[in-house]
């Protein structure tokens, strides 16, 4: 039978049974009721292929998109080759009209269109908008799933889905039958889910001649992804784009040109940029009001820089935020047609993954949150840094699509050119304990023998394993019930470790908050032309015992005073106390996240009227048990783990008078001189 005539789901049992009853009958068996059942299987299968092909919508396309005058270019390379590559500026309608595409090509019907957006926010926004194009309701022939919602049924040709959805069903669906078609769209981000599914897709295709895989990019190293899937063919297509004009202005106090603290001064920043877009529009005489797409690291310097544009009461404004927490109805508000000015602040979803519409102006401060692996501290850190050149020349491409446009970027040109060219790659980024522990609980085999788009070093990998193995997490490559635990918690394995010792010890509330500060930079400022006035400030949270009760001081003296002071009270209050306000909101920030995920595991807070020291750093042990070391005799160094020979930081409040034995949060120096440190200022 063709086998074209049923879906992707049933190929694989149909030409098993045929096996087995082409055996049966050669052995003399009898076969009447396993006809039947195949009979029937393949009649059930047909009968859903014609439904589908019956509800495929009408096909049109958005001409006024670059992709769209290519339509017959790319139908005709899908249906001739098992991978294509399509590279385009974003703009370019590649992510809204290939699914199109690949219906007009044939595919969606046999099984789904999976299409794969980085985030949640484009995943839903994407669906809507292709519904809309073909005419067709939301969750019917064209769906999305995301966490916690699931808007597809039987009827569905199209899916749009997060590739960390993708990824789970690939435990479920190791070939993914139930796709004849994947889109991995925006593959330039190259995060760690990416880089999984491209691996993953390169070792199915050759078990699923049937199966069609199309990967878009921007155009950034698109020959790499070309060559990982053996020179597929590649398709460039321009996005539309009147000019940009790029300007530097960088930030600066207006009163004494010195540079500001830097959260206060990106928020004083956007405020001074967007009040000079505005004058410069009313003086050129531009009819209309250009609608301003402002790019901020995370939530939190959202909301601040929206409260300073309301306070400026700026006339016939509308203030947009756009990240991926916000509710679906609150999301899709920047979609819909407005009157006046709209300024939309937006974390680097709108980078690439969201095309916000009516775009003039885009005002960039150049920073974003990069998930990224202290080699020194061997902890995953969220960092806010600077983007690399591609990204903001992705964020200046924002503008320009409805006239020209000017992109504002807050840092001086010679900052630019100094940037490196491209982001890391997530996987050079990332503690390989980290990645091994991901793909052992998604299944996806050995990490030595997954066909990466560019493979770890070696050394790197073993280091991973080790890791894990020493913390109880894999035995005999396979997780254990530690395992399953550390996988569910978003941070580093070591640091999950430990807070699982301390739910099983009663003290997940303080542990908690001694985690999340080993995950962000020291929030204690040292100026060097301010050591004594620093050390004093920092004195009145010192324990003669530990360093790391230090941070427990520190987080319930800010916390008094956080309840008790505005927000402008609080910034000048630890520029006094010599702490760096930034890094304070972070601290809680990531509390608060890792809280959430202990929650979810079942984990119990466990109110004490004491500290319970002892049972504290038991839980520490558990995870930096490596970082252990001993007093040497007639000495002041210490002996740690593979006979390495330590000295205690000279800011540790151990340092005057060490103990018989130490345990750190982190070493760092080299062969002939490591130190050993709770954090570093």
């Amino acid at each position: 039978m063709p086998t074209h005539a049923v879906m992707t789901r049933d190929r694989h049992l149909i030409h098993q049974k045929q096996g087995q009853l082409r055996q049966r009958q050669k052995d003399g068996l009898p076969f009447d009721r396993m006809q039947s059942e195949l009979n029937e299987l393949i009649e059930k299968s047909e009968t859903l292929h014609q439904a589908r092909l019956s509800r495929l919508p009408k096909i049109t396309y958005d001409e006024s998109l670059p992709v769209a005058a290519r339509a017959d270019e790319i139908i005709k390379a899908i249906q001739e080759n098992q991978v294509v590559i399509i590279a385009g500026e974003t703009g370019s309608g590649k992510t809204t009209q290939l699914p199109k595409m690949c219906l007009q090509a044939g595919r969606g019907i046999a099984g789904l269109i999976g299409h794969t957006q980085p985030r949640r926010i484009a995943a839903r926004s994407v669906a809507e908008r292709i519904s809309d194009e073909l005419q067709v309701n939301l969750g019917e022939q064209v769906g999305f799933q995301v966490r916690f919602s699931d808007e597809s049924n039987e009827e569905t040709l199209i899916k749009l889905m997060t590739d960390g959805i993708l990824l789970a069903e690939i435990q479920q669906d190791k070939r993914l039958y139930k796709y004849d078609t994947i889109i991995i769209d925006e593959a330039h981000e190259r995060s760690l889910n990416i880089d999984f599914l491209l691996g993953y897709l390169k070792q199915v295709l050759a078990a699923r001649p049937d199966l069609k895989v199309i990967v878009t990019s921007a155009t950034i190293d698109v020959e790499r992804f070309s060559q990982h899937f053996e020179n597929a063919p590649i398709i460039e297509v321009s996005g539309r784009t009147y000019p940009v004009e790029i300007r530097y202005q960088p930030l600066l106090s207006k009163s004494d040109s010195e540079e500001l603290d830097e959260d206060q001064s990106m928020e004083q920043g956007v405020l001074d940029a967007v009040e000079l877009l505005i004058a410069e529009e009313r003086q050129s005489g531009y009819r209309g009001a250009g609608d301003i797409l402002v790019f901020l690291p995370g939530e939190r310097e959202i909301r601040e820089t929206a409260e300073i544009l309301r306070r400026a009461e700026l006339r016939g404004t509308e203030v947009l935020p756009l990240y991926a927490r916000l509710s679906a109805s609150e999301q899709q508000r920047i979609f819909k047609s407005h009157s006046g000015r709209r300024i939309v602040l937006s974390t680097n979803v709108a980078e690439t993954s969201l095309t916000v519409p009516g775009i003039r102006y885009v005002i960039d401060p150049g920073l974003a949150r990069i998930s990224r692996y202290s080699v020194r501290s061997k902890v995953q850190q969220l960092p806010i840094e600077k983007i690399s050149q591609a990204s903001a020349n992705q964020r200046a491409g924002r503008c320009g699509r409805v006239a020209d446009g000017i992109c504002i970027r807050l840092y001086d040109e010679n900052d630019f050119n100094n940037r490196p060219e491209f982001t890391d790659p997530e996987i050079f980024r990332t503690n390989l304990a980290s990645v091994i522990l991901q793909m052992a609980n998604l299944k996806l085999g050995a990490v030595e023998k997954f066909p990466f788009v560019e493979m770890p070093e070696k050394r790197m990998i073993n280091d991973g394993y080790r890791a894990l193995t020493e913390l109880g997490a894999l035995h005999k490559d396979r997780l254990t019930p530690i395992g399953r635990q550390l996988a569910k918690l978003p941070i580093d394995p070591k640091l999950g470790r430990i807070l699982i010792a301390a739910e099983q010890h009663s003290v997940l509330k303080e542990v908690a908050i001694i985690v999340s500060a080993l995950s962000i930079p020291d929030p204690r400022e040292r100026p060097q032309d301010k050591k004594t006035q620093s050390d004093q400030a920092h004195a009145v949270d010192k324990d003669e015992d530990s360093d790391f009760a230090v941070f427990l001081n520190l987080w319930e003296r800010f916390e008094e005073q956080r309840q008790a002071l505005s927000q402008n009270q609080l910034r000048q209050y630890c520029r006094k106390q010599f702490l760096n306000f930034m890094r304070m909101r972070e601290w809680r920030d990531i509390h608060r996240q890792i809280m959430i995920a202990c929650k979810q595991l079942g984990f119990k807070e466990v109110q004490h009227e004491e500290r319970h020291y002892e049972a504290i750093h038991r839980s520490l042990l558990a995870g930096l048990f490596t970082h252990v070391a001993n007093k040497m005799e007639d000495s002041k160094d210490m002996l740690g783990c593979r006979s390495r020979k330590l000295s205690i930081f000279p800011g540790s409040m151990l340092f005057k008078k060490p103990p018989q034995w130490i345990m750190a949060a982190e070493l760092s120096g080299n062969q002939q001189a490591v130190r050993a440190r709770c954090r570093s200022y």
